[in-house]
């Protein structure tokens, strides 16, 4: 199957193109464009470089969260408009569970770590078995706190990786929890990991591609801290 992924949900805006399990192509910036400027352009150099159609495409892929809410919504709404287009199905993965895959060579347990505000982070625990990772818990937005004390009854050291993964070390490494920084190359979240997530999943139309924020929006929380009052 030929996946045309994209990943936006944080800083880095990403696309790749994978056939197979087999990268052909990826481009990735991080950038102070946003990513409604930068998402399609990738896709279409992405296409053309590789002498590959739109056509040619099974599936399109794209990371619905959890992450930052205008980056998901970006990425969440350029697959649906190119699933309608081009009347194509898509999947929506976990970024975390993308990010997970950038731990295949490190191998052991994995720890994906998002920025999510509020002294929190979201994070989900993967363990790489048979060449690819095994969710060992939910999608969740945790403090650094409980996460720290999880990592350290599991008694091993993780691997971090995601946009959080270097405070997040910096915070374990003074609470004694064991763990290894994912060099540069492999700590940004991508699109060849939403890609390879996506392998096993089933196709949907463009009409179900939803995102998953986790948590209320700022406007949201504020809206219902609002009701409350009135309420009170």
């Amino acid at each position: 199957m030929l996946i045309l992924a994209f990943e936006s949900s944080a800083k880095p805006a990403s696309a790749a193109l994978v056939r197979d399990g087999k990268l052909l192509a990826q481009s990735l910036q991080v950038s102070a464009l946003t990513h409604s400027r930068t998402l399609l352009p990738m896709a279409e150099d992405l296409l053309k470089n590789t002498g590959v159609s739109l056509g040619e495409v099974d599936a399109f892929a794209v990371a619905h969260g959890p992450g930052s809410f205008t980056g998901i919504r970006i990425g969440v709404s350029t697959v649906k408009g190119l699933c309608w287009g081009a009347e194509k199905p898509c999947v929506g993965v976990s970024t975390l569970e993308a990010m997970a895959w950038h731990g295949l060579a490190a191998g052991g347990l994995i720890c994906p770590v998002m920025d999510a505000r509020r002294a929190q982070v979201y994070n989900a625990l993967f363990r790489i078995e048979e060449g690819r990772p095994v969710r060992l818990c939910p999608d969740r937005a945790i403090a650094l706190e409980e996460l720290a004390e999880e990592l350290r009854a599991l008694g091993e050291s993780a691997f971090l990786v995601g946009d959080g993964a270097s405070p997040a070390k910096e915070y374990f490494d003074a609470h004694a929890v064991a763990c290894r920084l994912a060099p540069d190359g492999l700590v940004w979240q991508d699109a060849w990991g939403v890609a390879m997530a996506a392998q096993d999943k089933p196709l949907i139309s463009g009409a179900e591609l939803l995102p998953v924020y986790l948590r209320l929006s700022q406007a949201e929380r504020e809206r219902q801290a609002r009701m409350e009052q009135e309420k009170g």
